[in-house]
């Protein structure tokens, strides 16, 4: 009844959805580090998508040279890039304080090519492959599609540390902080807060997960240098879309944009490479702060 009125078989929407949900579940947590990064710091950091790749390096490394397996470099594998970057942002980044954004962007493109390029020329373009943990390997067959357990991680993980990142930043006291930060600074300072190290973290944790998404993307996708290339302009869009700097913003419209593009590939498939930008583009003209974002 369900394949007469579709067209085909159901078997193939649900399984775009599935798709289509873990596409978003990485939208969300790489556009959630890039709206951590600039609701707080005001850098559009276009190296993100280089740093996302480092995550997934970073997994092979500890995994290989460490003996730490999947679980464990889910935890170090984001500090160790989160160090990278807050050593970025001190010798770099936070000479750009103050400036235009174009600067910032510049920079962190810049950034971007010199390190993918590091890393071709170091391992090539190919790709190398990273297994999946045992205890997530095989999968459950619902009926009507069947779900690799190792996908179902994926979203599960991505949902647990958005909503973690939400209420430390909107929550807590260090989020308030951080906040304040943004806003005035110098009164801030006057109370005792130490915020050039406040943002130095932050920035740091906006890397760490772009890093846990690499993670993530390791048994899924070749790790290759130019993983993060293929996926931030995507990201970008999304981050308008939700609207800059808005955290809720950035997780509600990464999940929500990679379903829409796994229906898309259903219904519509030449439109499905196209359909976020167009998205994009309406949200722009009707919106021009994003579904989230806030409006002067």
């Amino acid at each position: 009844m369900l394949t007469d009125l579709l067209g085909f078989p159901p078997q193939v929407l649900f399984g775009q959805l599935l798709l289509g949900l873990i596409n978003g579940a990485f939208y969300a947590v790489l556009s959630l580090g890039l709206a951590v990064i600039f609701g707080l710091l005001n850098i559009v950091n276009f190296a993100h998508g280089a740093l996302y790749m480092l995550g997934a390096f970073a997994t092979l490394a500890v995994t290989k040279y460490l003996g730490i397996g999947y679980w464990g470099a889910l935890i170090v594998a984001p500090i160790l890039v989160g160090a990278f970057g807050i050593i970025l942002e001190r010798t770099m980044l936070r000479r750009l304080a103050g400036v235009d954004h174009l600067y910032g962007l510049l920079l962190t493109f810049g950034l971007a090519l010199v390190i993918e390029g590091v890393f071709v020329k170091l391992f090539g373009s190919s790709g190398l492959p990273y297994a999946a943990p045992k205890e997530l390997q095989g999968g459950i067959n619902l009926g009507f599609m069947f779900l690799p357990w190792y996908r179902g991680w994926v979203v599960v993980a991505s949902i647990a540390v958005c909503l973690f990142t939400w209420y430390l930043f909107e929550r807590t006291k260090i989020g308030a902080y951080l906040r304040a930060g943004t806003e005035n600074p110098t009164l801030l300072q006057a109370f005792g807060v130490n915020v050039p190290l406040l943002t130095t973290l932050a920035y740091g944790y906006g890397v760490g997960l772009a890093a846990f998404a690499g993670v993530l993307a390791a048994p899924i996708t070749q790790v290759n240098p130019l993983m993060g290339s293929n996926l931030i302009i995507v990201v970008f869009a999304v981050v308008v879309i939700g609207g800059m700097g808005s955290i809720m913003g950035a997780v509600v419209t990464g999940l929500a944009m990679g379903i829409i593009e796994g229906l898309t590939k259903v219904f519509w498939p030449e439109a499905s490479s196209t359909v976020i930008f167009v998205v994009m583009a309406i949200v722009l003209v009707l919106r021009p702060a994003g579904l989230f974002g806030k409006t002067a």
